[in-house]
């Protein structure tokens, strides 16, 4: 089966560019062949029935990055199924906020900057981060390592999510603590709370209200899972206020709260968190110039 002959088969899912970019990453991020292989006639060596099996899979609507089990995200790669979303390029842009908001993270040096006890340098515990709804780990683990010291705990309802985010962090050697927890309990159970304080909570809850599914492709409304997906069409902020009840429980005074947004209830989901008691309420643009984010501060 030649580079072309799957381009080929996936014309009957995509247009000509989109079945070209799944015919590479499916054979550069799931065989390890670069385009020089490609173009060589490499995919002709590979596996031939396995590979037709996964093309026709494609073809039949998967995500490639199920098909493959990998999915790139800043700079890592991450093993998805699904039960998790497959992470995004705007999560990335979300990452990034966190991280360039709260780096460095290392306290001045103290005189000569060591502690002469253990002649190490001496530097301050690191921000607390809380995850909610972590999916893949993807958001967990990238700021696990991406902030120096970081202390992350993430959390999710789902057990099949949290064992693929705790594989994810075994692999790429985050220092994570997860949880299954769900937060619409954890927000009327302030018990919770008791001795866990966190200085950022960070969440990508679900946001699509199910009107909303004519517009999305047949990939992710066959494949991705609903719970991670929609909220309810009558309260599309249902997450975000549990979340933020929750926040101004767990968080620090003048702690930081972080969301991926849906954009068409970017001014309500500001007015709610004005109203839990939030301040310094910043929406930020995605990368396509929707609002995608928003971060607030506890009063």
């Amino acid at each position: 089966m030649t580079f072309r002959d799957i381009c080929q088969q996936l014309r009957c899912r995509y247009d000509e560019g989109e079945a070209h970019a799944v015919a590479r990453y499916l054979l550069e991020v799931g065989y390890g062949l670069s385009m020089s292989d490609i173009l060589c006639g490499e995919t002709e060596r590979l596996p031939q029935a396995e590979l037709h099996e996964k093309v026709q899979r494609l073809a039949d609507g998967e995500p490639v990055q199920y098909v493959v089990g990998i999915a790139e995200f800043c700079g890592r790669r991450f093993h998805v199924a699904p039960g998790v979303l497959i992470p995004r390029p705007e999560t990335a842009e979300l990452c990034q906020w966190i991280t360039e908001d709260q780096h460095p993270l290392y306290a001045p040096p103290q005189e000569s900057g060591y502690d002469k006890s253990h002649n190490s340098p001496i530097r301050t515990k690191g921000k607390r981060i809380l995850d909610i709804g972590t999916g893949s780990g993807c958001i967990a683990v990238t700021l696990a390592l991406d902030i120096p010291n970081a202390e992350v705990e993430a959390w999710d309802i789902s057990p099949e999510a949290l064992t693929i985010a705790q594989h994810n962090a075994k692999i790429l050697n985050a220092n994570i603590t997860f949880k299954e927890n769900d937060i619409i309990k954890c927000a009327l159970n302030p018990v919770i709370v008791e001795g866990h304080r966190a200085d950022v909570i960070v969440s990508n809850p679900p946001y699509i209200v199910p009107s909303e599914s004519k517009a999305m492709t047949e990939t992710v409304l066959n494949h991705e899972p609903d719970i991670a997906l929609f909220t309810p069409e009558d309260d599309p902020l249902k997450f975000y206020r549990a979340i933020s009840i929750y926040a101004r429980m767990a968080l620090v005074p003048r702690g930081k709260l972080y969301f991926e947004i849906n954009p068409l209830f970017a001014n309500q989901l500001e007015a709610l968190l004005s109203e839990q008691g939030f301040c310094d309420i910043t929406l930020k643009n995605d990368q396509f110039g929707k609002q995608r984010f928003v971060r607030a501060t506890l009063k």
